[in-house]
């Protein structure tokens, strides 16, 4: 089968070999393809696979050869399932390879605010340390997370995750999911609604998919029901947040900080509303990009494959 990858630069930039996959058809790999370069690139692909490149209703249409489409994300919102769907292309994801990695960005960027180890560290070689009288000196209030709120939206693989880790610092979980499972072992845990988890939580983390319901519903009001000690933790998708509500939150201290790995655009515009505003960590999307993780992804797209030729496809998101 001839297999078409459309955007492979990130998941492989030169660390994490095709290798497994070059053995289940005739492999072509682009490190990046812009839109109107999907069909030229694809025409004669049986399987295409794509991370961000968006796989729209005309893109579908216009490649007859078609018959399965892999995305390597967890979510698969760029490509149009109802539109493969009714053209009998079979979709799937890659699940599951990256909860150790997400939640460990998760804590790296909550200790940012907690210990503020960066801005330590610079006053340091700045020389602030050697000229201080006392042994220590702290330029702004450190705190424990220990006994704080944490709120995860979404509790899924990677909110589970989260929430393992949480605990261990001692912190209580709380956890909103409009299909909830079952509650987990450790305490103090509770499931509540979305209102309550913004009100009461001292951390808000966010891994639910993006969906058309759910885009831009962290806006002024939900952000003005928090607390004014809280901070917003965004790994999941950028659409979720309304980017210019918040930056006017965090301007005016409505919050006390927020920390994304994902912006609405991506890369992040020069003119986001974003760039400018205090109190804000961002990191370009790396959350999910340890080399172990993209391993998994990879091991997971060559099972993904395998189970297709063999007639019983995985990890399928849409319904034929």
């Amino acid at each position: 089968m001839k297999i078409t990858i459309l955007d492979g630069y990130t998941v492989n930039p030169g660390d994490n070999p095709w290798t497994e996959l070059e053995k289940l058809g005739e492999l072509t790999v682009y490190d990046r393809t812009d839109q109107n370069q999907i069909v030229e690139r694809s025409i004669n692909a049986e399987i295409i696979m794509t991370n961000k490149t968006v796989i729209t209703e005309n893109i579908i249409s216009s490649l007859p050869n078609l018959k399965y489409i892999v995305v390597l994300a967890t979510g698969y919102n760029a490509v149009n399932i109802n539109a493969a769907t009714a053209c009998g292309i079979t979709v799937s994801n890659i699940p599951s390879y990256s909860p150790p990695s997400v939640a460990q960005h998760v804590f790296a960027m909550l200790l940012g605010f907690a210990n503020q180890v960066s801005l330590h560290d610079h006053a340091v070689k700045n020389g602030e340390w050697a000229a201080q009288n006392d042994f220590c000196f702290w330029k702004t209030a450190l705190f424990e997370l220990k006994d704080k709120k944490i709120g995860i939206v979404g509790f899924g693989d990677i909110g589970q995750k989260v929430g393992i880790i949480a605990n261990a610092f001692g912190m209580e979980v709380m956890a909103y999911a409009p299909r909830p499972k079952s509650t987990p072992d450790y305490s103090p845990f509770k499931f509540c609604s979305r209102e309550e988890l913004f009100r009461e939580s001292d951390v808000v983390s966010l891994h639910c998919p993006l969906t058309d319901d759910n885009k831009g519903f962290i806006d002024k009001a939900l952000i003005s029901s928090m607390k004014s000690t809280a901070i917003i933790i965004n790994t999941a998708r950028g659409p979720l947040i309304n980017e210019k509500d918040l930056a006017e939150a965090l301007t005016n201290r409505v919050i006390a900080g927020a920390a994304l790995d994902v912006v609405e655009n991506e890369p992040m515009l020069p003119g986001n509303p974003l760039a400018g505003a205090p109190n804000l960590i961002i990191t370009p999307h790396i959350a999910w990009a340890t080399l172990e993780a993209r391993s998994r992804l990879s091991a997971i797209a060559v099972q993904n494959v395998t189970a297709f030729q063999n007639g019983s496809p995985i990890n399928v998101v849409n319904n034929l």
